[in-house]
This record gives C-alpha cells, structure tokens and sequence, in this order.
C-alpha cells in the first residue's frame, strides 16, 4: 500500500473537541491539511473562530462550533449536528480537558502546602471530573451511537503519561481525572470493536499548550520540565500529528484499545 493510502484521511469526517489551541488544534490541522472535513469544537469562541480561520485561508473544509463539554446536552447535539452535517462521522478527538494546577512539590522540590491533598478545594475536584472525565465520556457516548450504527470510526482521547505514574509536580486532581479515561477507552474499544469501531487513546508529557494558563510557553518554567526529559525537551503541539494522523487513518486499522506515550521518552527516566 503506498503511503498516501495508509495515512489517507481525505475526506473523513471529523470532529475535535478542544480543537482551537494546543494539541486539539495540532490534530485539527492535521486532518485539515490532509483534506479531511473538520469540525472544531472549543469553549473559547473567539480563539475557535481564529483557528478556523487560519486553517479556510490554507483551503481546509473547516467549521466551528462553540462547545462546553460539562454541557452534557450541548456535546450531544454538536455530535449529532456534525454528523448530519457531513452525513456520517468518522473521527472523533475526544481532546477537550483542563489542568488542575501543580503538584504538591514545587520545581525545588519544596512542599506546598497549599496543594496537599487536605487542602485542595471541592470546588477543583469537581470542575476537573466534569470536564476531563464526564465531558469525554459523554463524547465518547455521543460518538458511539453514529459509529455502531454505520459500522466504522474511530475515537481518539487525549489522555497523558500521569495515568502511569504518580504525579508530584502535577496536581493529584488531574492526575485522578484522567485516571478513569483509560478504563473507560478500553471498556469503549471492546464493546465497539465488533463494529469495526477504533477507541485509542493518544498520552502526551508535558507540552507546550495553553493548559494551566500557558505556564510552560515562559522558557523559565519550561526548562524545569526540559531538564526532566532525556530529549532535553518538552513536546510541542506539532509532535502529535504525525500520532493523531496514524490513529485516524487505515494505517491503524487493527489497533483498538492502546494508548500510545508520546513525551521524549520523559516516562523512561532522566538521562543526562
């Protein structure tokens, strides 16, 4: 098979929840850039509305739609429009997810007492169940209806490396959020897969995103976490397309049920 047919994507129609920044916007271009019909769904509209932009003025087939995802009923009928926009949906980024904030050592590695567990506040603990966990499965729900029912698809989360791991520079509310995703992805890939329905799961490091107010975008924060990687680097959005456009495309035809680390080889250890 000749790879333009293997990562082809021409076409697909898809759907990325948190698509107008970050590695939600790095898989929306993607998919664009190789003719796929894309749908960004984000809770910023003005930010959505300039990615879409970008992306029309390079001559994708590219439309945007506001989204909360802890609207449970909103994410339903974006996945229901956009499926009966294009008349079927064949991807879905399951990317939509927030930061709970640092873990309970700053990078000196000094306790803050702040995020000790005794001290973290219900109101985080539920903002971040809302959005990383019921706001995914919802999506994953929506999306599974259309999919079952035409025989195909494939659904991508965004998940990360702290569901390896224990966390202590990240905040142990994220960390548990995301924690259920992949139980949830795994449950969705067997039930699906008879379907011909693909449910994998995409675990990036730390990234250069927008993700906890953009704190990794200032060179002095992010060369804490560069120093952590045996790549000497953190991830920046573009090194996940060539992953999101693997899982999207016939090139991952027999994979269903895996979630693929994605950060320089950060899970392995410090180098030097």
């Amino acid at each position: 098979m000749k790879i333009e047919q293997l990562f082809g994507v021409k076409g697909l129609a898809t759907l990325v929840t948190g698509g107008a920044s970050g590695i939600g916007f790095a898989c929306a271009e993607a998919m664009s850039d190789n003719s796929a019909r894309v749908t960004i769904a984000d809770a910023n509209s003005e930010t959505m509305k300039e990615a879409v932009a970008k992306l029309q003025a390079r001559g994708g087939d590219v439309r945007g739609v506001e989204l909360n995802v802890t609207d449970r009923a909103a994410v339903r009928r974006v996945v229901d429009d956009t499926a009966a926009h294009y008349g079927r949906l064949d991807v879905v980024f399951a990317n939509a997810g927030i930061s709970g904030g640092p873990g309970f050592l700053n990078t000196d590695r000094t306790r803050n007492p702040d995020r000790m567990l005794e001290n973290i506040p219900d109101e985080l603990v539920d903002r971040l169940i809302e959005v990383n966990y019921k706001g995914i499965f919802t999506t994953i729900q929506a999306a599974a209806r259309h999919m079952r029912a035409q025989r195909s698809g494939r659904i991508i989360v965004t998940s990360t490396i702290s569901t390896f791991h224990a966390e202590i520079f990240v905040g142990a509310p994220y960390v548990i959020s995301k924690a259920g995703l992949m139980q949830m992805m795994r449950q969705a890939a067997i039930e699906l897969a008879g379907y011909n329905v693909q449910v994998n799961a995409m675990a990036p490091g730390p990234f250069v995103t927008n993700i906890g107010g953009g704190r990794l975008q200032d060179p002095a924060a992010r060369s804490f976490f560069d120093k952590l990687s045996p790549s000497h680097r953190i991830g920046r959005p573009e090194d996940i397309q060539g992953l999101a456009l693997f899982l999207a495309s016939p090139a991952s035809s027999h994979i269903t049920g895996a979630q693929i680390v994605i950060d320089g080889g950060a899970t392995l250890g410090m180098a030097d």
